[in-house]
């Protein structure tokens, strides 16, 4: 356990995530909490272990006993300002505490240690942020919702329109592979990698999807057509939920609807498994996955997310769907793909 903050009866410390532990200690508290996957010092240590970015988080304890946890990725970038981020490539984050007060003392002590660490902001994710940070819910929304008890009424749960574009889905004479091998690893992140090209974003490097799957319950889904991969899905399991989380597909998968196949036999594989929510993770308002999301019959929940900036300084503005952005991302999408993967990564490591 490093120095302590300086507050009150209750202390909040940086925690020793190197300490086993401790980390069980964490992962406990997270586990009594309810908290995200995103909460976990699992998660923090495999982006770590796959981007670089540091793993660090605040622990309030009272008399030796966890009362509050913050998890935080130092995130550097030659091309952003530094900052503390919870959590790092995360769509969840920010306070887990039994009481309020030990939020806040928690969101307090991460402004401190930006300061002591040149960082020039703390991004919460999640959790209740103090008066004076710059809270946003309208930039993003949450989608999720039930799992059906089998496939003819998780068919019917879906809106008619968008139901009729799985049926075509389900009709065509796909092969759909499901597991953490070599080979599934390779085709996820080939489709993946295409997929975000050809939305004009860089691709994450495949030494973070490496780093999850080793460390989380998850999996990948991948659907062929002809033998060669089209649409691929690296989901995580949590608190009996599924979580699509980085998935995408060819430009084949559009007319062949190889999307909406894949989140129909994950939905099913999911069920199988013993989930019961399907959680369809965020999207920008006012997106086109936003709508897609919608479409599918799930509605959106507004996300709240948190800033603190240091004195003259400007919270980093990472999202690649920015308006700021446009321009590149008409750049990027005219790339090569084999120049795009290989000039994505170094870029996408900063932006968690």
């Amino acid at each position: 356990m490093n120095a302590p903050f300086a507050h009150a009866a209750e202390k909040v410390a940086l925690a020793d995530l190197g300490d086993p532990g401790e980390v069980s200690r964490i992962e406990r508290f997270v586990r009594e909490m309810g908290g995200t996957p995103f909460h976990r010092p699992a998660w923090l240590h495999a982006v770590e272990r796959g981007t670089g970015q540091r793993a660090m988080g605040l622990i309030a304890l009272d008399n030796g006993v966890p009362t509050g946890w913050l998890p935080l990725t130092e995130v550097h970038s030659p091309l952003f300002p530094r900052a503390l981020v919870s959590s790092g490539f995360a769509v969840g984050g920010g306070p887990l505490a039994l009481r309020p007060a030990t939020a806040r003392r928690l969101c307090s002590a991460a402004s401190e240690l930006a300061l002591r660490r040149s960082c020039a902001s703390v991004e919460l994710r999640g959790g209740t942020a103090p008066a004076g940070w710059t809270v946003r819910r309208d930039s993003h929304a949450g989608f999720s919702g039930p799992l059906a008890g089998d496939d003819e009424a998780q068919l019917l749960a879906i809106p008619r329109k968008q139901r009729a574009e799985v049926r075509k889905g389900l009709a065509t004479d796909f092969t759909v592979e499901i597991g953490t091998s070599e080979g599934d690893r390779a085709a996820h992140y080939a489709v993946y990698a295409e997929s975000v090209r050809n939305l004009g974003t860089p691709v994450f490097p495949r030494s973070l999807f490496d780093a999850v799957l080793d460390a989380l319950e998850s999996d990948v889904l991948t659907l062929r057509l002809g033998g060669a991969p089209v649409a691929s899905v690296l989901s995580l399991y949590h608190a009996g939920a599924v979580m699509p989380y980085w998935g995408g597909g060819t430009f084949a998968a559009r007319a062949s609807r190889a999307n909406e196949r894949m989140y129909f036999e994950l939905m099913r594989h999911a069920r199988g498994r013993g989930c019961v929510t399907f959680d369809f993770g965020r999207s920008k308002t006012g997106s086109g996955a936003f709508a897609y999301k919608k479409n599918w019959g799930f509605e959106p929940r507004p996300l709240a997310y948190a800033t603190w900036s240091a004195a003259d300084s400007e919270a980093r503005d990472v999202d690649p769907t920015s308006d700021a952005y446009s321009a590149k991302i008409a750049l990027w999408k005219r790339l090569p793909l084999g120049l795009a993967n290989r000039l994505g990564p170094p870029i996408a490591r900063g932006l968690a």
